[in-house]
């Protein structure tokens, strides 16, 4: 029994080129949203099995380095073309050299898939919910039908996506959902970065079937929208060695909270610190137990005012020490948020 059942439909093989004083240093690794979240929570003493689809050589190749981290992997192998990439950063910058997505997922895979999702389920305290690597290699319906399915048998289900899958997700109803300001913007679902209409998506987002959402905001801090609230959630800020993989090291710390038996509340700070220590590694979904446990001591959460506990912002009865409050949130954080991406 793993603690954690992953949905990753189709993980990416990643070569990158790093500089090195005698040269050239290549290093190959399993990559993607889901096993970045598979080796955070790894990191933090979660065990995790891992559903996908592995295409091809790329996907042979995978299944050997999942492995070796100690993933259980749970794969349907075909022929094809897999997800990889091969990046330069041997100048400082991350430079693409080539990316493939890989072939979509036929439908007789996809219901192997669900499936085998369902199956690891029945023994894991919760299943995550990850995007594959292109829009078209699964349909977003089978977020929505999973959604659905686990919730009925009692499965807590968490869910890091985006666009028409951020939509099927809710539409069939999550126990967490976590997305970031950035991918809210880009599919129109806010007009701008402010924390009211941030808010106010996250309210909606608990109107249509989602009980608890995340919204990350870069640099600024996060807000967190429940039963209870809308609470914000703040980390002293770092010196960015990679960016990448920071979302997805918060959504796994939050998961392991949970499945450790803490509330959202109390989660919501292990994967804070989750994904500010990952901002400071050049590997995506890495560092050390020990470390995050005690950054998670210098998280800082405060619900914040004028708030009811559906979200609302009640204007008419916020003092103006409470809308100079909302102002400090939403002024050089959000500025900062806008620049860093």
């Amino acid at each position: 029994m793993s603690d954690v059942t992953i949905l990753a439909p189709s993980p990416t093989l990643t070569v990158t080129v790093e500089d090195h004083p005698q040269g050239s240093e290549i290093h190959v690794h399993a990559g993607g949203q889901g096993v970045w979240q598979a080796r955070m929570l790894q990191r933090l003493q979660a065990s995790v099995t891992m559903c996908c689809v592995l295409t091809g050589e790329v996907g042979r190749t995978l299944r050997h380095l999942l492995e070796d981290e100690g993933i259980t992997v749970i794969a349907l192998e075909r022929e094809g073309r897999g997800s990889a990439y091969l990046h330069d950063r041997r100048e400082g910058k991350r430079v693409v050299i080539a990316e493939e997505e890989g072939d979509p997922i036929g439908r007789h895979d996809l219901d192997d898939l669900y499936g085998a999702v369902l199956h690891s389920s029945a023994d894991s305290h919760a299943v995550l919910l990850s995007g594959p690597a292109g829009d078209n290699t699964v349909p977003a319906d089978i977020y929505r039908r999973l959604s659905i399915d686990l919730r009925g048998t009692g499965t807590k289900v968490v869910a890091d996506l985006s666009g028409e899958r951020l939509r099927a997700v809710v539409d069939g109803g999550v126990d967490v959902l976590k997305v970031s300001h950035e991918e809210l913007k880009a599919d129109g679902l806010i007009e701008e970065t402010s924390v009211p209409e941030i808010i106010r998506a996250m309210r909606q987002f608990r109107a249509d079937g989602a009980r608890s959402v995340i919204v990350t905001r870069s640099s600024a801090p996060l807000l967190l929208a429940d039963e209870d609230g809308v609470i914000e959630v703040s980390l002293p800020r770092f010196e960015e060695t990679e960016t990448r993989g920071a979302g997805d090291s918060l959504t796994a710390g939050v998961v392991a909270g949970l499945t450790q038996g803490e509330s959202l509340r109390d989660a919501i700070s292990m994967g804070a610190a989750a994904g500010a220590l990952n901002v400071t590694r050049h590997g995506l979904g890495t560092g050390d137990a020990e470390s995050i446990t005690r950054l998670r001591e210098r998280v800082r959460i405060r619900a914040l005012p004028g708030l009811d506990p559906h979200g609302t912002i009640d204007n008419g009865r916020m003092s103006p020490d409470d809308l100079a409050g909302l102002a400090d949130i939403a002024g050089p954080d959000a500025a900062a948020a806008e620049e860093t991406s």
